[in-house]
């Protein structure tokens, strides 16, 4: 839950920082910096995607007992790090509401950035501590639980496929 949402945190700030660094017009100009960017994400997405549907019926009696605190952390650094979607979206997104005029470009990125985090930290929070909530209803429906596996499995995979053969 949270040390996942600390991870997407992460990540949100290093995809501030290179919105802040110009990557926009870096893409702009190298646009196979971009695929690289957009394949090796959608290569994790299948890959996730592969092992959930691996692991679909390995349904357990009892609540995990958690992911461990570093791996939870790198899943969600590494999700939204490789994801091109919230890459482009934070190069578009903030630099619309930078004014060089006002100077201080840098402080401007930061703060909006350090918003951006914090708002997002709150809804991924939330989100993640109700999904616990929801896992303890799914533990006493094996059924529903494999049916979500599969389900969440072939939209990672469909998701890979889908921003691999993006133009």
């Amino acid at each position: 839950g949270l040390l996942a949402t600390a991870g997407v945190a992460t990540s949100e700030a290093v995809h501030v920082a290179v919105a802040a660094a110009g990557l926009a017009a870096l893409f702009a100009a190298v646009p196979v910096a971009f695929t690289v960017v957009r394949v090796v994400g959608a290569a994790y997405l299948i890959y996730l995607g592969v092992q959930t549907l691996r692991h679909r019926r390995d349904v357990p009696d009892a609540a995990p007992a958690g992911v461990p605190g570093r791996r939870a952390y790198l899943n969600g650094l590494l999700t939204n790090l490789l994801n091109p979607k919230m890459v482009t979206f934070t190069i578009a997104f903030l630099p619309q509401f930078i004014d060089p005029g006002l100077g201080h470009v840098w402080a401007q990125f930061a703060i909006l950035g350090a918003v951006l985090i914090a708002l997002e930290f709150l809804v991924d929070g939330t989100v993640g501590v109700l999904a616990g909530r929801i896992g303890d209803w799914l533990r006493r429906r094996r059924t529903a639980q494999r049916r979500l596996n599969t389900a969440v499995g072939t939209l990672f995979i469909g998701l890979g496929v889908r921003l691999a053969a993006e133009r």
